[in-house]
């Protein structure tokens, strides 16, 4: 077998490509998608139950749990599933698993998705001409889906040919008889071989050759197959690495329920290899641990026979060219081995589920833990109060989107220290670089909050609604608009920054202290408008007009500075271009507080309303 350094650059370019289909498709989800994927994966996944059969048949359909999951990963990424209801899916997508190994040992075939991605390409792409922004998000995420699997297609391509080369396996002949030993040895091959080759349905049917050559016995079998199960999580690790925190968590909760489920299997191994004999031969399929042991007695008594069977051994079904006696029983004894091995699979992942599936909570916190984030606020975005499902009181809706604004104000709030922290962060080094990704990230997890509410908001002004109700939405819906402008402020600022920085501009103390001024009067006031969000419906007028007088304040001040930069610039205190930063950053913030002063102004109204 040959390998050269052009397959190997392949490889690296079949896992990119893999990696920005599960990018593009993931944002084309969370474009696209609104709240009609949500509530189909909300009604799929409402119980661990139903999540688990929904992995169970996603799974069964397309013949990958990596597939599968990768897709898992890419909903939780795109903030459509929660980590819990990931975890049921994932369940379910390994017992579905099962489905294809069945279908390999009895029929000798799968099912190829693969050879309809560039049809799914051709109808894609005039989507991304729609003048429709779903639509192209549409066409985004196909396109998205497409190179995804066209990834694992390649991967699996230009890895190293190991199933048509299993001489290369050998070797693994005289690590068969240690005991014990030997199955954590085989074991381990099973997880290298399904990393390195991306299939599981390979690595059984490599399992399968070795089985029949005689080089490992059943029990050895069991093992590799067993360690198949952790390999094929590389998959969704892999997809996760360009995801957000909640995707890496995705990933890391189906590694650990496959590495637990073989934990326990480790425990009671040669039981369950008995049981799973016994099930074989009671199903009337033969003895699954009488294959090697024919073979190894075949290579010692009649070598001939053997090397003819043996000679060119094909990786599919199609074993033997000539029909002999030796043939028959060998082709019987295998057929007993791959129902065996689909048992023991089937088994083990059923028994797994069956117990794994009362532990999905414990699972939740210990994957956070596990996957800790960077920064407790960079929590990944979740609405908390409110959610996708039907709303069956609209009226009483209203407060938990109360709750859920005040929230976002909170979020938000954190952007302006963010802002301010990014101006004291010296330029070009890679604390500011990553300041600025996450002031990035906030604003765009903003702008998901902000339609998210929006969206609910709208959801229960449809129902049978108060004169009173419909004041309410009405204002929650401008202060869920004001409160997105105030954090593409805060970005605005980090840009403005950014620029300065590019031109090589310093500003001087005085500058520094006159905008860190300005963020106080800003920050004090988000602060007196958070007070007020915090319990609307007893707002008080001492806090208001507190609001207003904050607003003066910030006005008055931007005035002043202005009136001063001329003058300093005149007198050549700071460079031109300096000033014209340092006033971008003062209006930008001044602007800030007028969209603070507009939330107060709907919380008067409603306030006042109130009153009448």
């Amino acid at each position: 077998m040959s390998y050269s350094f052009l397959d190997f650059l392949c490889l690296l370019g079949a896992v990119g490509l893999f990696l920005y289909g599960m990018k593009v498709m993931s944002e084309g989800l969370q474009k696209a998608a609104g709240d009609r994927l949500r509530n189909i994966l909300s009604a799929m996944t409402r119980n661990r139950f139903t999540g688990t059969l929904t992995g169970f048949a996603i799974t069964a359909l397309i013949q990958s749990s990596s597939a599968s999951t990768v897709m898992v990963v890419s909903f939780v990424n795109a903030g459509l599933m929660t980590l819990a209801q990931s975890m049921a899916v994932i369940m379910g997508a390994n017992v579905g698993t099962t489905f294809t190994a069945w279908v390999i040992a009895l029929f000798g075939f799968k099912v190829n998705i693969s050879a309809f991605v560039l049809p799914l390409i051709g109808l894609a792409v005039p989507l991304l001409f729609s003048k429709k922004s779903r639509t192209k998000s549409m066409g985004e995420f196909c396109v998205g889906f497409a190179f995804l699997f066209m990834g694992l297609d390649m991967i699996s391509t230009y890895v190293p040919d190991l199933q048509s080369n299993p001489e290369m396996f050998a070797f693994l002949k005289q690590y068969s008889d240690m005991g014990f030993a030997s199955v954590l040895i085989f074991l381990a091959v099973g997880i290298l071989l399904t990393m390195i080759i991306q299939s599981s349905a390979a690595t059984f049917a490599i399992t399968l050759i070795m089985c029949s050559k005689g080089w490992i016995d059943f029990n050895l079998a069991c093992a590799l197959v067993l360690g198949s199960n952790i390999g094929t999580t590389i998959t969704p690790i892999l997809a996760s690495m360009s995801g957000n925190v909640a995707a890496k968590r995705t990933a890391m909760g189906h590694l650990l329920f496959n590495l637990l489920g073989c934990a326990w299997v480790l425990c009671v191994f040669n039981p369950f290899v008995e049981l799973n004999t016994w099930i074989t031969c009671t199903l009337g399929q033969g003895d699954p641990e009488a294959l090697s042991g024919f073979v190894s007695h075949l290579q010692t008594t009649d070598p001939d026979v053997y090397n003819n069977l043996f000679n060119t051994l094909p990786s599919d079904h199609a074993l033997f060219g000539h029909v002999t006696e030796a043939q028959k029983t060998v082709e019987s004894m295998q057929f007993s081995v791959s129902f065996g091995l689909s048992m023991f699979h089937t088994v083990f992942n059923l028994i797994n589920l069956s117990i794994m599936i009362w532990l999905t909570n414990i699972y939740v916190k210990v994957v956070e833990r596990l996957v800790p984030v960077k920064h407790k606020e960079d929590e990944e975005f979740q609405l908390k109060f409110i959610s996708g499902g039907l709303l069956n009181a609209s009226e009483l809706n209203i407060a938990q989107a109360e709750k859920e604004i005040a929230v976002f104000g909170e979020r938000v709030e954190r952007m302006i220290d963010m802002a301010k922290t990014l101006l004291h962060t010296k330029a070009e080094t890679q604390e500011f670089t990553e300041l600025y990704s996450r002031l990035e990230k906030y604003e765009d997890i903003s702008d998901r909050m902000e339609i998210e509410i929006a969206h609910y908001l709208n959801r229960c002004s449809e129902g049978r609604l108060s004169n009173d109700g419909k004041l309410k939405i009405a204002a929650m819906l401008r202060i869920v608009s004001e409160i997105e402008s105030i954090a593409d402020c805060c970005l605005g600022a980090g840009k403005i920054l950014m620029r300065k920085n590019q031109s090589h501009s310093e500003f001087t103390k005085e500058i520094y202290d006159n905008i860190d001024t300005m963020f106080g009067y800003v920050k004090n006031a988000m602060s007196n408008m958070l007070r007020l969000l915090r319990d609307i419906e007893h707002a008080r007028e001492p806090e208001i007009i507190a609001s207003y007088n904050k607003e003066r304040e910030i006005n008055n001040y931007r005035n002043q500075l202005r009136t001063t930069n001329i003058e300093n610039i005149n007198e050549h205190r700071y460079e031109y271009q300096a000033g014209i930063y340092y006033m971008d950053l003062i209006s930008d913030l001044e602007k800030t507080g007028d969209y603070i002063i507009n939330v107060v102004d709907a919380v008067k109204e409603q306030i006042r309303h109130n009153a009448v």
